[in-house]
């Protein structure tokens, strides 16, 4: 059987929020088979426990935050994508997420800090079978037109590949690469994707802190680029660092579906919100999906089977 997967034991992490600035302290623990990924706000009086599911996205702006059943007036925790990218990268079924305050850290701007935490805990199989939803037939969600095009679509596929193609008209990220095509069932998140960071422009700064947001950045989590070139000291961590950064996003945007994903996911110049958009499309029609499980570890697609190894 192919199993659930969840900690053998917790870990903790402390940061600070990219967009508030908060100080936040994240506790990482096993959760049972069927429990599913579960933040916890346990700064709250009385705790709140917010599910990881297509329902509880509540904004989708500047990151993903989910509330309570969506209620965008309920507690809310934010900035999800990089730990639930971390936790889709690794095969993690059940995890409880107890948080101090409403935004997840940023650590290093990626998701390697956080597959590094959840293999330090080690990795459990459960007396579960992983359920998988695999998409039986396209799905497409778009937005504008001619230049202002944005698209995103699932569509079935054997595995799990995902592939993302930005369009920015700047002299830094144009000498980079563009269109990145991952899949899953490689075994190489850790290392092809997980340690691209998130990116932001300096032009866009006074206005993202005029809002009360961007508090939390900094060259140590963010790939800042000005008018011309990248600032950070190091430079980038890959060649298309941008592109695998917005594949990083997608895999965590993707894993509210609630279940780890058996199809091909393909996008133009996507995001938060419209990574939202396609899982509802999909969960709303359920001619498109069906949920599958695998008795028989070996007839499961490809890589999608092997437990990821521990740093």
């Amino acid at each position: 059987m192919l199993a659930q997967r969840t900690l053998k034991s917790l870990t903790r992490a402390v940061g600070v929020g990219v967009h508030g600035g908060q100080r936040v302290e994240l506790t990482l623990r096993p959760a049972p088979p069927d429990s599913g990924i579960v933040f916890r706000r346990v700064d709250l009086p009385q705790p709140v426990d917010i599910p990881v599911r297509a329902e509880s996205v509540c904004d989708t702006r500047m990151a993903t935050a989910l509330s309570p059943l969506g209620n965008p007036g309920a507690p809310k925790v934010n900035t999800v994508e990089h730990l639930l990218s971390a936790c889709a990268g690794l095969g993690i079924d059940n995890l409880q997420i107890d948080i101090t305050a409403e935004e997840v850290p940023i650590l290093d701007g990626s998701a390697a800090s956080f597959v590094f935490l959840l293999q330090s805990a080690g990795i459990e199989l459960q007396d579960a079978p992983k359920r998988f939803l695999r998409i039986l037939r396209p799905v497409e969600v778009r937005e504008g037109e001619g230049a202002s095009l944005k698209w995103a679509r699932l569509e079935p596929f054997d595995g799990y590949k995902l592939t993302f193609e930005i369009d920015f008209d700047h002299p830094a990220v144009n000498q980079t690469g563009q269109h990145v095509v991952f899949d899953m069932g490689s075994g190489q998140y850790k290392r092809e994707i997980a340690r691209a960071r998130t990116f932001g422009f300096t032009r866009d700064v006074e206005l993202m802190r005029s809002r009360g947001l961007g508090l939390g950045g900094s060259l140590d989590n963010v790939v800042v680029v000005d008018d011309f070139k990248v600032l950070n000291s190091e430079g980038l961590r890959y060649a298309d660092e941008f592109a695998k950064h917005k594949i990083l996003d997608a895999i965590g945007d993707l894993y509210v579906i609630g279940h780890p994903l058996i199809g091909a996911y393909g996008a133009f110049k996507s995001g938060h919100a419209l990574n939202s958009k396609l899982v509802r499309a999909v969960l709303s029609d359920k001619s498109t999906y069906d949920i599958v499980s695998f008795d028989d570890a070996s007839l499961a697609p490809a890589g999608l089977a092997e437990l990821a190894p521990a740093w």
